[in-house]
């Protein structure tokens, strides 16, 4: 008996050592590849490239050109023309002599209301409060994409890195299944399973692949680099207990309507100028025929708003419903982002735990049952094809945990971005 157990030892030692290489080499950690942008640079790369953060502050720069212009006079307008010439009678085609002939001259300016001038610039100025709100929010957008591409990177490059690991590991074990057959330890049948097994992770490599492309488009996208790489470690997944404490009214998209509401006002306040009459001066110069003598004249003229109760009445009051809209409209959005962050607090923690749960207690469970396989394989109670299934099992157990951890990553740079004090 002693023999036929030494025998055995003898012969599956090649195995068993393979097996223990496998063992070392599933549990070593993958080395991160050294890529150009740190998350730091790809943040600030995007700030100063991306085309809708050029775009908005375009946009400023439009409604602050357009401000020197608000509320100024119109043009004056000139007028010339001939006053009196006779068509018909005795002096029918003649200038000389004729009393009532004479060419005209004159300038026109309209004065619109001071009321309505002071609510154009507010307008304009108005303009400049929401195109500035709107680059805001397109950085913060921005920003926000661009974390997150930058993260998607990262842990794509390290799960391709990590499969190519695994793959690599478990060669030994693809190599031992059809020795095991051959030596009539394991059944015929069973040579096909880690041909499954092995197509299985080929396709989740494949996968793997298609993710690091995305990525890396992504992240393209934003930064403007055509192959952009990623270094350096990533920002801290534990949010400090200080970062929870979020002022929702710092957030861009509701300190826009500030500028929205300032807008409305101003619109309201240009309806009301209307009830206002507008003025127009007028002066000319008319030259006769020198012995009759030249004429000039001045005049003015003012718009007379006497039906206010059907004509301005009811554009202040759409205006001033407009108004309303704005802040109905800012408190609607506040209840959202209240609701979006309750729920983001509660996905963060949820996922947390269960990488939590994946790092400390599935892996090493699985990495237990992988060892605990292999004994057993030593000692002649259990098949090659119980310990690729473990091992395989563990593989998959460090690409999920990874999964997970990335997933909170994500999510940690998500609400840092939106809802940090720094947006």
């Amino acid at each position: 008996m002693l023999n036929s157990i030494n025998g055995r030892a003898r012969r599956v030692a090649p195995i068993w050592v393979r097996v223990a290489l496998v063992s070392c080499a599933l549990v070593a950690a993958s080395a991160a590849r050294a890529e150009p942008l740190t998350y730091t640079q790809a943040l600030a790369l995007a700030r100063s490239d991306a085309p809708g953060v050029r775009a908005g502050a375009l946009g400023v720069a439009a409604a602050e050109a357009s401000v020197e212009a608000a509320g100024r006079l119109p043009d004056p307008r000139l007028s010339f023309g001939l006053d009196g010439f006779p068509v018909s009678g005795p002096a029918a085609g003649r200038f000389d002599g004729i009393e009532m002939t004479n060419v005209q001259v004159g300038l026109q300016q309209e004065v619109p209301s001071r009321a309505r001038r002071r609510a154009e610039r507010r307008i304009a100025e108005a303009d400049i409060g929401v195109a500035r709100a709107r680059e805001d929010i397109t950085l913060w957008d921005v920003q926000v994409a661009t974390g997150q591409a930058w993260i998607d990177l990262y842990y794509a490059e390290r799960r391709l890195a990590e499969m190519d690991d695994v793959l690599t590991a478990l060669d030994p074990l693809w190599e031992t299944a059809p020795s095991g057959v051959a030596s009539g330890a394991s059944r015929p049948a069973q040579s096909l399973g880690p041909v499954e097994l092995r197509a299985a992770l080929d396709d989740r490599r494949d996968g793997l692949r298609v993710d690091l492309v995305r990525a890396r488009a992504e992240l393209s996208r934003w930064t403007g680099d055509p192959m952009p790489g990623v270094t350096g470690s990533p920002p801290s997944i534990d949010l400090e207990p200080g970062v929870f404490d979020v002022d929702l009214d710092r957030l861009p998209t509701l300190r826009a309507y500030g500028a929205v509401q300032d807008r409305a006002d101003a619109d309201l306040d240009l309806a009301r100028a209307a009830r206002r009459p507008d003025w127009s001066f007028e002066a000319g110069y008319a030259r006769r025929d020198p012995m009759f003598g030249d004429l000039v004249s001045v005049g003015a003229s003012v718009s007379l708003p006497l039906f206010q109760g059907s004509r301005q009445a009811p554009v202040i009051a759409a205006r001033a419903a407009d108004a309303r809209r704005v802040s109905a409209e800012r408190e609607a959005v506040e209840r959202e982002w209240a609701a979006t962050l309750k729920g983001d607090l509660a996905e963060y923690e949820v996922a947390r735990s269960r990488w939590i749960r994946a790092r400390d207690v599935v892996l090493p469970n699985l990495r237990t049952r992988a060892d605990l396989e292999t004994a057993s394989y030593g000692a002649g109670r259990a098949g090659i094809m119980e310990v690729l299934d473990a091992f395989t099992a563990l593989a998959n157990g460090r690409l999920d945990a990874l999964d997970k951890e990335a997933d909170v990553a994500r999510r940690a740079v998500r609400f840092t971005l939106i809802y940090g004090n720094d947006q």
